[in-house]
């Protein structure tokens, strides 16, 4: 059923392309779906003391890149910018699959983060961030009086 919904999908789209722009219309590699907009995508472990989270970032500068923590919740934020448009005179572009824009994405982990002993790192498109969980407070038992 999901293959061939996902064919229908397919054709549906291809039909509108066509319409769209006859004659300039290149289909996807084996039948891959066009990409949605750009998304973050994350890995999240947890050792003892902290969550670890690796986000593929690629194609932005880390002065582009923002990391919110609020309590659980981490907001990432990046914003891809258009370089140089690489279309000569004369050309015409036939498919665009890179994004430009704003994307974010946020997630709650179990646990409140402890945001000044927060770090993070961007190498070669990947963020990874270091978030320590906040300790819970010493319980102290009341006296009932």
């Amino acid at each position: 059923m999901s293959n061939q919904l996902s064919r229908m999908r397919g054709s549906l789209f291809d039909d509108l392309f066509k319409e769209i722009a006859p004659g300039f219309f290149i289909k996807p590699l084996h039948g891959d779906p066009l990409p949605s907009a750009a998304q973050i995508k994350i890995d999240v472990s947890e050792s003892e003391g902290a969550y670890k989270v690796l986000a593929e970032v690629p194609g932005v500068g880390k002065e582009d890149i923002h990391v919110s923590i609020d309590g659980s919740v981490v907001t990432l934020s990046a914003e891809v910018k258009q370089h140089d448009s690489q279309q000569g005179e004369g050309e015409k572009v036939l498919r665009s699959e890179r994004y430009y824009g704003s994307v974010s994405r946020s997630f709650q982990l179990p646990q409140d983060i402890d945001a000044a002993a927060a770090k993070a790192k961007y190498d070669n498109g990947v963020l990874v961030l270091t978030l320590p969980k906040k300790q819970a407070g010493a319980s102290q038992r009341l006296m009932v009086e």
